[in-house]
């Protein structure tokens, strides 16, 4: 009688445990959980840790309660300028009412990302569609970031989700235009170095003007002074020449000729037809007449 009081007792124990195991529940930190009481939700405010809840009829849902985030592919937006840019950028959203996210979304956290996405795509069309290309790409870039987030998550804060934040990665232009945009950058580099070329062939014509001008005074005052030089010394060689004539002028004379003679027979083939009696063998007769 015992050991089937005993048995009885094992299997209660054992069917007590199963049933329990149904009956709790554990909620992460890093979760947000919603219970259902027949499809109805009763109860959205669970603190992590271990929880009750009725078998069969409560069942629980749990959501991720993490920042999320979302890598949009890159769209094109038209600028004020009617320009065309690239824009590649991200989202980051939350579950802040997980009752509210699951009546709107029905818990899919895909069909949310493709809503949010919605938003912001039509944010961005309508912050770029009112600036030019330079103001988004330096000048507004910041202020077109967080006037996306505080748009964005006004809009999705009915469906219980927050935007922390709408990032812009990069901006670019569509590949024709950038093929456009650089054959017109270069061309224009192109210019300014033509430009540039010009002005500095100009700048060297004009050195090479100025050097060969300044060569031309250098040379024409060195002649100058050069003829100068030799003027005073001419002079002065004619004056001592003078001086000395007049200390001796025979001397002298014969001195001169005995020069022109040595310049006038300086070779043999040398051959000279004047009268024997001219004034320049005057030295040359004296001697013949000394001799008689």
């Amino acid at each position: 009688m015992g050991a089937i009081n005993m048995k009885l007792i094992g299997i209660v124990v054992a069917i007590a445990i199963f049933i329990g195991s149904f009956a709790l529940f554990t909620v992460d930190e890093r979760e947000k959980a919603i219970m259902f009481r027949l499809g109805e939700i009763v109860s959205t405010d669970f603190e992590p840790g271990v929880h009750f809840k009725i078998p069969i009829f409560n069942n629980i849902r749990k959501f991720d309660a993490r920042i999320l985030t979302m890598d949009a592919p890159p769209e094109e937006y038209l600028t004020s300028e009617k320009k065309n840019v690239v824009v590649d950028s991200f989202v980051k959203w939350r579950i802040i009412d997980v009752a509210s996210y699951y009546k709107s979304m029905g818990g899919d956290e895909r069909r949310a990302a493709t809503r949010i996405s919605q938003i912001v795509k039509d944010g961005f069309r309508n912050e770029f569609g009112k600036r030019t290309i330079q103001e988004a790409v330096s000048g507004e870039r910041s202020q077109i970031m967080d006037n996306l987030r505080v748009n964005a998550s006004n809009q999705v804060n009915e469906f219980g989700i927050e935007v922390v934040d709408v990032r812009i990665k990069r901006i670019d232009l569509p590949r024709d235009v950038s093929n456009s945009v650089f054959r017109r950058m270069e061309a224009e580099r192109g210019r300014v170095a033509k430009d540039f070329r010009s002005r500095g062939a100009e700048q060297a014509e004009r050195i090479t003007a100025d050097a060969d001008r300044q060569r031309e005074i250098i040379i024409a005052e060195g002649y100058r002074d050069a003829e100068q030089i030799k003027g005073a010394g001419d002079a002065s060689s004619a004056k001592i020449y003078a001086a000395a004539y007049e200390q001796n002028k025979e001397f002298y004379s014969f001195y001169r000729s005995l020069n022109a003679y040595r310049s006038s027979f300086a070779s043999k083939n040398d051959i000279m037809v004047v009268k024997p009696d001219a004034e320049f063998f005057k030295y040359f007769n004296a001697s013949t007449k000394e001799e008689k």
